[in-house]
């Protein structure tokens, strides 16, 4: 069965994308934790980040430099926070937050963003690219 990274990727279900190429997308957590929560993600499904072919590792955290660099520009905060969890949707994901706290983090503070703010956010982001 698809991920919803997976339907994503497809198209089937709507994403705030920051950018992608041939490998791999970033888009923005409609979950996120901090304003500008950010997802880097292969559009190969792959379940666990160490399963991934090193070559592919290493272009996969090439890809979330180049996000986490254009994120700390666009939102204001201390820096960006890198996380690879993976229990909560079986597709390699890296969590890019920007932080003003350790509490960040921590994936129980969320903050609410209308549709607006989703848009305008991704596109500061995109600005920075």
């Amino acid at each position: 069965m698809a991920s919803v990274f997976s339907k994503i990727i497809s198209g089937e279900i709507p994403c705030y994308k920051i950018v992608e190429d041939d490998q791999f997308i970033a888009f923005l957590d409609v979950n996120p934790n901090a304003v500008g929560h950010t997802l880097c993600v292969p559009k190969q499904e792959i379940n666990k980040i160490f399963d991934m072919q090193e070559d592919h590792y290493l272009s996969l955290m090439q890809f979330s430099r180049k996000v986490a660099v254009a994120l700390e520009k666009a939102i204001p905060c201390k820096r960006i926070g890198m996380a690879v969890i993976g229990l909560e949707v079986p597709h390699v994901h890296v969590h890019l937050i920007p932080l003003q706290e350790m509490e960040d983090m921590r994936f129980q503070r969320k903050v609410a963003m209308t549709k607006e703010e989703f848009e305008s956010t991704a596109q500061k982001i995109k600005n920075e690219l």
